[in-house]
């Protein structure tokens, strides 16, 4: 059951503008990542990580690792071809 205290709390939560801007910067933050990383792995034909990223919300973080660290380089590809 929900007590007043409880509810008290969620209106200040929803009511108040700066946890409101807050809440919508991380979430546009979280998009434009996840939105970069996916279509890298899909591009680069990474199944799995790219299964992981459009399941597993992490406000970005698990995009920002996969970009900058997981991604094959076409560079790296055309010298080891």
């Amino acid at each position: 059951m929900i007590s007043q205290t409880d509810l008290t709390f969620l209106n200040f939560f929803f009511t108040n503008p700066i946890f409101q801007i807050g809440f919508l910067l991380i979430t546009v933050w979280g998009l434009a990542w996840k939105g970069v990383a996916l279509w890298k792995s899909a591009r680069n034909g990474q199944r799995n990580w790219f299964i992981a990223m459009l399941v597993v919300n992490t406000f970005g973080i698990l995009e920002i690792v996969y970009v900058f660290y997981f991604q094959k380089n076409k560079s790296e590809e055309k010298v080891a071809n």
